[in-house]
């Protein structure tokens, strides 16, 4: 049975688990300080900026990426046999869109490790029919283990991670994240935080209130 990682983030603020969680909200042409992450309770689009050519193959690089190592986890059972378990119900924005349904693995959480090949969370949407469509990766570390071991906030494959403070709607200690939207285009980006086209209307479970 897979631990909430709620009470499994709880037991572990005293130990190795203070890595930065993530969820994602990128600027493509900001600094490389810590000050210089994203706020996380943006809700607007600020990463909107013209990409150069690189930025751009970059950008089109990780979705690949992220569509390749998450492939066989558009069927749910797959992701959950592999240690990925529903946490947060679905996370809704209000007016802003939705994140969806978080399935987190916390061994990947725990393990502080960035790899794109491991995002610590898939990101499912419920169909009207109650299945669950995947749509995105996000990936998550804890901000203080991250900042005592690195002078800059997390990147990863150019794509500058989004910074939530604590305290936060998820009771959680302060993290970074990137959501990456490989499977659900999103017409605010591919790695803005909320997706304007994601809904919480058809959970059947418990949602969480929509961020103020």
């Amino acid at each position: 049975m897979t631990t909430p990682i709620k009470s499994f983030f709880q037991r572990s603020t005293t130990s190795i688990l203070r890595p930065a969680l993530m969820s994602a909200l990128v600027l493509m042409n900001v600094g490389a300080s810590i000050a210089q992450a994203q706020d996380g309770h943006s809700h607007t689009p600020k990463q909107q900026y013209q990409m150069t050519a690189s930025q751009l193959t970059n950008a089109n690089a990780l979705i690949r990426v992220v569509r390749d190592a998450t492939d066989r986890f558009r069927n749910v059972a797959v992701a959950e046999a592999e240690g990925y378990a529903l946490q947060f119900g679905c996370v809704s924005g209000g007016d802003t869109g939705a994140m969806g349904l978080h399935y987190v693995n916390g061994n990947i959480v725990k393990s502080g490790v960035l790899d794109a090949t491991r995002p610590q969370i898939v990101i499912y949407e419920a169909s009207p029919t109650g299945e669950l469509q995947l749509i995105g990766a996000d990936y998550l570390l804890f901000a203080d283990e991250w900042n005592a071991k690195h002078s800059s906030p997390p990147e990863l494959m150019g794509q500058l991670f989004h910074l939530f403070e604590s305290p936060n709607r998820f009771g959680l200690p302060a993290f970074y994240t990137l959501h990456v939207w490989a499977w659900k285009d999103n017409p605010n980006g591919a790695f803005v935080n909320w997706h304007p086209n994601v809904s919480c209307d058809t959970f059947a479970g418990q949602a969480q209130p929509a961020a103020r």
